[in-house]
């Protein structure tokens, strides 16, 4: 047999098959070749390439893999399915896993990382938190305060952050996205925004999902809202209708217990807060 003739010894059972020429694998586009078919669906064949390449063939499809040692151990790295891979390409990916090996890096444990960091790209978005949030809470709102919450946040935040790592989001970005409610008229929604975007952080930071709250370092970065007098209710029937309101209230327990004691003590809210 000629030196350059590369063979791969497979064992099938207690029989020895011998793969053909590597000249012979660009064939792999057409049907499988007899000896590419795994004689029961236990077995499966190696069909050798060079520098750890080579594809496995078993009855449920035909496999690029690389062997490779690193750290003292043999590891197996997929490098794809084929025909969707071509050995080409397959040939490349292995030839750059080489390079990694060389540079001390596991290719294995990066392509873990990488595929990590993509699950984390969508579970750890800053709308998939604050639907995480959202859903956490909705059991403690009022229905009218839930939709007022995440219709602000669909309609100023998302468009521009929703789909960014939550983490990545810094205080100029937030307050871009602030600015913009700021520059319709709307000062009093874009402190509203701010209030409800630390409440997500909070949470985000409880959750390992970030680390501080860019919302935190904006203080004074918006033009004051307008405040708004409220008109001191002296009709006794008014009155009364609103202590019925505060009694049915049912949203958060902390607000609950404040309504049924304001009546009791006549402070501010401000006061009954500290």
């Amino acid at each position: 047999m000629p030196d350059d003739v590369l063979m791969d010894t497979c064992v099938l059972g207690r029989s020895l098959v011998l793969a053909p020429p590597i000249g012979a694998i660009p064939s792999w586009d057409s049907p499988m070749p007899p000896f590419a078919k795994p004689r029961s669906k236990r077995n499966r064949t190696n069909i050798s390439d060079v520098r750890g390449l080579y594809l496995l063939v078993n009855s449920s499809g035909k496999y690029f893999r690389m062997n490779y040692r690193f750290g003292g151990k043999q590891k197996t790295l997929a490098l794809g399915v084929y025909p969707e891979v071509s050995l080409k390409e397959a040939r490349e990916q292995r030839d750059e896993a080489r390079k990694r090996i060389r540079n001390d890096i596991d290719p294995q444990e990066l392509k873990k990382a990488a595929q990590t960091a993509q699950v984390e790209a969508v579970t750890h978005s800053f709308e998939a938190v604050v639907l995480e949030w959202f859903t956490k809470n909705t059991d403690v709102w009022t229905q009218g305060h839930a939709r007022t919450i995440i219709r602000r946040l669909e309609l100023n935040v998302f468009p521009w952050l929703g789909a960014r790592p939550i983490a990545s989001i810094k205080a100029p970005d937030l307050l871009a996205v602030l600015r913009r409610v700021e520059e319709r008229g709307a000062r009093e929604t874009a402190h509203r925004v701010k209030q409800i975007c630390g409440q997500v952080y909070r949470y985000a930071i409880a959750t390992g999902r970030a680390e501080i709250d860019p919302g935190a370092g904006l203080h004074g970065a918006l033009a004051p809202a307008k405040s708004k007098r409220m008109a001191t209710i002296t009709d006794p029937q008014k009155i009364g209708a609103l202590l019925w309101a505060m009694d049915g209230y049912e949203g958060r327990l902390i607000t609950r217990c404040a309504l049924r004691l304001a009546p009791l003590v006549f402070v501010r809210p401000g006061e009954l807060y500290s």
